[in-house]
């Protein structure tokens, strides 16, 4: 049985949708207090109503409007998050954008968009709220990388590829000097996870070359990032996890019907 992590102040950026909205209501069903943080603040404001409203969910879930690329809203975001919660346990940088763009194509407009969400704001949110996270006694970094750039490619996603490699070099350097402050750093990589973005055709194509035969869910991701919140993994730092159901380990695409042909 893990420490209860109720009442733990969280910050997930990027939890409007997707991947960090099944974070946040991860949290908030588990007790946390939780601010996601989301560019429109409509939709965020949206999302942390129905995450607050769950019947699941003892915790709390409020909203900040901010783009983490920039330095002076992810310092409004620590600042807000400490009024609200009195302090930051857990930052889990979730927030990244990952438009296609094959390398030949590629502007510097969009390798600045992508470099500047995924890999700077990653920078910029963990400098903004190390102080909190410094004073927790217990903080914790969770960043959100990928298999794709770390471990695998794909056609259209250098500079996504690019920007979540940099976060584990990040993520290796930070452990080092944040540990004197008990803060640990830690990555989870996602391999195809089941989105509201994500086409039938896609997932149905996919799924076929992943081991465990489906795509993993946004819940499959949340519970590895509590893992990493938790007392039990306190003395886990700089370390990555790898959540894709067996994706990246054929060799290739056969091996996964071989499988089930042995079987």
């Amino acid at each position: 049985m893990f420490t209860p992590i109720a009442g733990c102040a969280v910050v997930v950026t990027g939890g409007s949708r997707g991947i960090g909205k099944g974070i946040a209501s991860v949290f908030a069903r588990n007790g946390a207090r939780v601010i996601i943080t989301g560019r429109d603040s409509d939709v965020a404001r949206a999302a942390a109503e129905e995450l607050g409203a769950a019947a699941e969910a003892p915790g709390e879930v409020s909203f900040v409007q901010a783009d983490v690329s920039s330095r002076e809203d992810c310092r409004r975001m620590a600042a807000i998050a400490q009024e609200r919660l009195g302090g930051i346990d857990v930052l889990c940088a979730n927030a990244g954008v990952f438009p296609h763009s094959r390398l030949a194509d590629m502007t510097e407009e969009v390798l600045d968009q992508v470099l500047g969400v995924n890999l700077k704001g990653t920078v910029f949110s963990v400098q903004a709220c190390l102080p909190a996270l410094a004073r927790s006694g217990r903080g914790r970094v969770i960043l959100i990388s990928s298999i794709t750039g770390p471990i695998t490619g794909f056609p259209g996603w250098t500079h996504y590829g690019a920007s979540k490699a940099g976060q584990l070099g990040f993520m290796r350097t930070a452990a080092i000097e944040l540990a004197p402050s008990r803060v640990t750093v830690n990555a989870v990589l996602p391999g195809n996870i089941v989105t509201e973005d994500m086409a039938g055709d896609y997932a149905a194509t996919m799924a076929a070359a992943i081991p465990l035969r489906r795509l993993g869910g946004v819940d499959d991701i949340g519970y590895a990032v509590l893992f990493l919140a938790t007392e039990e993994a306190g003395y886990i730092t700089g370390q990555t996890i790898v959540v894709d159901g067996g994706q990246v380990l054929p060799e290739t695409p056969d091996a996964v019907a071989a499988a089930e042909a042995d079987g």
